[in-house]
């Protein structure tokens, strides 16, 4: 894998020239006929806003309504990124992450709408959106830049699959009482061998999920850094470290054991790993613009999601 350079700024950015959402794309939850009235109330929003509405044909696929899916336009996730100005994500976290890596190519800005849980990703309510979507309409939204990691693996000498992850980017043991030994290089430097029950390298999007469990710190999402998080190591100094985005990170499983292990992105695609296969992940080139209401504050998000305490003084 080569590095590529980043031109692109992922500090939150309040721009002074607003962006047009003339065609709106629509994502919901897959395989989940429930998200149906807020996609339903989110179609008539739009429509009476003048606004061109799409709808993701795997959403399409599981929602039944004839009367919406007759006047709403369905189309694939190619189209979709190609022809929208916003898409919007109805769902939970899981959604939001899969909808990232399918559109990361195509610059368009996602917006997350949960269904009653807050989200990390979908921050939006639906039971109060159409005042919020006035309000991102009329310009009073903030934009954030993340980044996604991409990685290849590497079978004796030749390119054996790999995948994007917004997340993390996880190596593990499959057998149930037994660890793996990797070896993690950083820019072809050694860094350490291991015997663990896996490794996390995760984005600072990802320090909220798998990673915080594993012990690795919470990372401000706009930080041009990865975390490596050791998940159960046998030895205790084996600990989270935190690296340059721009690193490129080679992890090779050791051909000295015959435990079985995987590589999973996001915890929703998976391959298979033999002992002398080489995981390489770096920086995904491209970055998913984010747009959150004028009144987002990522703390209050960890307070909420988190349960921290509230403030001790006025």
């Amino acid at each position: 894998m080569t590095q590529k350079n980043n031109n692109n700024s992922h500090q939150e950015s309040d721009k002074d020239e607003k962006r047009q959402f003339n065609t709106i794309g629509l994502i919901g939850k897959y395989a989940d006929p429930s998200v149906g009235d807020a996609l339903v109330s989110l179609h008539e929003y739009f429509l009476s806003k003048d606004r061109n509405v799409l709808l993701d044909d795997s959403t399409a696929a599981v929602f039944s309504d004839p009367i919406f899916s007759s006047e709403v336009e369905v189309v694939s996730k190619t189209q979709l990124g190609q022809r929208s100005d916003l898409i919007i994500i109805v769902g939970g976290d899981g959604t939001f992450l899969s909808a990232a890596r399918s559109l990361v190519g195509f610059g368009v800005p996602l917006l997350g709408i949960n269904l009653g849980h807050l989200g990390f990703l979908v921050d939006l309510c639906a039971i109060d959106v159409h005042l919020e979507l006035d309000r991102i309409r009329d310009g009073e939204y903030s934009e954030e830049n993340r980044f996604l990691i991409i990685s290849e693996i590497e079978r004796d000498g030749d390119y054996f699959g790999g995948g994007n992850a917004f997340n993390d980017v996880v190596i593990h043991k499959t057998d149930v009482a037994r660890m793996i030994e990797i070896e993690t290089y950083i820019d072809d430097k050694f860094m350490h061998s291991m015997h663990a029950d896996g490794l996390i390298i995760s984005t600072p999007t990802g320090s909220t999920a798998y990673s915080l469990s594993g012990g690795g710190p919470i990372l401000y999402p706009s930080l041009n850094v990865m975390e490596l998080v050791p998940i159960c190591p046998h030895t205790m100094s084996n600990r989270p470290v935190v690296i340059s985005g721009d690193s490129e990170i080679d992890i090779v499983v050791s051909d000295r054991f015959s435990t079985q292990a995987q590589v999973t992105y996001d915890g929703q695609i998976n391959f298979t790993l033999k002992p002398g296969d080489h995981v390489k992940i770096m920086r995904h080139p491209k970055y998913i613009t984010v747009l959150h209401p004028k009144s987002y504050d990522y703390f209050n998000i960890l307070r909420a999601k988190l349960h921290w305490g509230e403030k001790l003084r006025n």
